[in-house]
């Protein structure tokens, strides 16, 4: 699928939610355990990342690393998590 497929696929997947998405009323509790599932979540978009990145799948990879990289930021904005994203990761490998 081309990377203009897969943009246009995600985009209406997400225009969809947003019609239909129902905001939890009040206060809201995040427990250890929900952190520690989104973080298993995060760590399995990265594993994807890096497997499609091996196989050449390039725009794949992208979309995975992507979600990874969401929930993190998701996770840190609750603050849930502490962390700061590296400065340069031009030179990633």
């Amino acid at each position: 699928m081309s990377a203009e497929a897969l943009a246009s696929k995600y985009i209406a997947s997400a225009e969809k939610v947003f019609g239909g998405l129902q905001q939890a009323k009040g206060a809201l509790t995040v427990t250890e355990e929900n952190v520690n599932s989104v973080l298993a979540y995060a760590a399995d978009y990265l594993a994807d990342a890096k497997y499609y990145k091996a196989q050449k799948r390039f725009e794949t990879s992208l979309t995975s690393i992507a979600y990874c990289e969401g929930l993190l930021d998701a996770l840190k904005l609750l603050g849930a998590v502490k962390f700061e994203w590296p400065a340069n990761t031009q030179n990633a490998k």
